[in-house]
């Protein structure tokens, strides 16, 4: 008998977050901007909503990092598989 066993999900492993200014600019950049979601982010960074969220509050000033969660939540744009807008590539730092 062939009794296929349930994987699990293997749990994330923990990244290095500890970025150069020029990629920290290049975060806040992405993460302002409307139409780039947080999916791409993953993509370059390997940084999750949350953690992105962690990583902007950290680099901001409070004042400008709640006129940044104001502007970001609920917004479909920043969610790749809510938008009908579908990026296909993103624009690098070099």
């Amino acid at each position: 008998m062939n009794y296929k066993r349930e994987v699990k999900p293997k749990a994330a492993k923990k990244r290095n977050l500890e970025f150069e200014e020029l990629d920290e600019n290049r975060l806040i950049e992405m993460a302002w901007q409307d139409r780039l979601p947080f999916e791409i982010i993953y993509l370059q960074y390997g940084l999750t909503e949350n953690q992105v969220k962690n990583k902007m509050r950290k680099l901001l000033d409070k004042k400008t990092y709640n006129r940044w969660r104001k502007r970001v939540h609920g917004r479909i744009t920043k969610h790749s598989k809510k938008c009908e807008h579908k990026p296909r590539r993103f624009q690098g730092p070099w």
